[in-house]
């Protein structure tokens, strides 16, 4: 019986790859049989995540690339396609994000997040299939977005959702322009995610977080916020053979918080 989900002799890109979630997807897709290079602007990151994805046995390649420099994601895609072949899959993963309410925010924290969070997902998604489109084969991007994206969530995430809500209408847009080149483009919507960012931002809240903490759950049904390994799962099934017919989709994993109104009560009480 064919094995939907064996990703044996594909290249797999993936942005942010040296922490969290972006780790976890690495991991995911190197297990499941493809060659895997990722791209971090940390390279003490990049040099661990290779080490110990390798003595795992999976073909880990890390590269030092901020993919929000037009010429840094030129460089490393031309790199990749010269030393591994062009690319099947792409996972738009690295973001970045602040908490501060939009009559603070600066034009400075503005730019950085959208660059990091929206442009860099462009870019990466534009070169991938630039070379795909040449070299006439399909592919498969996925970009990691959030809940965010598609219900406000405030305590200072203005800039971080916008970006967000452009990645989801980015990937509608970009199943449209590259169906019929058998490029597949999906979304995934995270809830809050276990990852160490995760954990140092809510332990610098009041109470070391434990209200903040209560507060999320009672928005999310299943009564946890996501693993990295949800997220990565998640990302296997959509770059895999087993979504073959799906595009254009942006896939909550949370748990249930998107489909939970904010008045709701859980059960039947």
């Amino acid at each position: 019986m064919t094995n939907l989900f064996d990703l044996t002799n594909r290249i797999a890109v993936v942005t942010g790859g040296g922490g969290g979630i972006g780790n976890a997807i690495c991991e995911r897709l190197g297990t499941n049989g493809a060659t895997v290079i990722f791209t971090d602007v940390d390279q003490s990151a990049i040099d661990e995540t290779v080490k110990k994805f390798t003595n795992q046995g999976m073909q880990v390649v890390g590269y030092l690339c901020k993919s929000s420099i037009e010429q840094d994601v030129i460089s490393f895609f031309e790199k990749v396609v010269k030393e591994y072949g062009v690319p099947n899959i792409l996972i738009n993963n690295a973001a970045a994000g602040i908490h501060t309410a939009p009559q603070f925010t600066s034009l400075q924290e503005w730019d950085r997040v959208i660059q990091i969070s929206l442009t860099g997902y462009f870019l990466n998604s534009r070169e991938f299939a630039r070379h795909a489109l040449t070299a006439k084969k399909g592919g498969a991007i996925v970009n990691i977005a959030s809940i965010a994206g598609t219900s406000a969530i405030g305590r200072g995430n203005f800039a971080y959702s916008v970006a967000k809500g452009g990645v989801v209408q980015m990937t509608r847009e970009l199943a449209i322009e590259w169906a019929t080149s058998g490029i597949r483009v999906n979304a995934i919507q995270p809830c809050s995610v276990n990852t160490p960012g995760w954990r140092s931002w809510v332990a610098s809240e009041p109470d070391n977080g434990q209200p903040l903490i209560k507060k999320l759950l009672s928005g999310i049904p299943l009564g946890r916020v996501a693993e990295p390994e949800d997220i990565a799962n998640a990302v296997l099934f959509l770059t895999s053979d087993a979504s073959s017919m799906i595009t254009g989709v942006t896939l909550p994993v949370d748990g249930g918080n998107l489909a939970l109104n904010a008045g709701g009560t859980l059960g039947s009480q």
